[in-house]
């Protein structure tokens, strides 16, 4: 079964860190930002531009990381983690705001929510009838 991943790309290059902190986003949020003003108008734009004009190049292929930004801060309807963790900036102590977070954030974006782990193993059932079938 395939598994979802997303790496952050910042100026240095990819970072593994056992813990990372909101200041730890934050620089890779804007990084992001950056790397996609980068693809706009490095490779969009220009692109766009020289067929346009009819120009014999290459098409240059490029890894969109729109889906990272719009996980981070939502956009188009759509809820991301910034305006998640706004949503959960109330009452209570900064533990119980951690708490709700993290609560908040299983909730919208399918972590370790029970809905997704009923879904897979519904989907390994399903596989195994149409093995058995074949």
């Amino acid at each position: 079964v395939p598994t979802g991943f997303i790496g952050v790309l910042d100026i240095y290059g990819f970072e593994n860190f056992d813990n990372n902190g909101f200041e730890q986003l934050l620089i890779n949020y804007a990084n992001e930002k950056l790397q996609r003003h980068f693809n706009r108008h490095l490779f969009e734009v220009e692109q766009s531009l020289y067929s346009s004009e009819g120009v014999d190049w290459t098409y240059i292929t490029f890894n969109d990381n729109r889906p990272c930004l719009e996980l981070i801060e939502g956009g188009g309807g759509n809820v991301g983690i910034l305006s998640t963790l706004d949503d959960c900036g109330g009452m209570g102590t900064a533990a119980e705001r951690d708490i709700n977070f993290l609560a908040q954030l299983h909730q919208k974006f399918g972590g370790g929510n029970t809905s997704s782990k009923k879904k897979k193993k519904k989907n390994k059932k399903d596989a195994a009838k149409k093995k058995s079938k074949n």
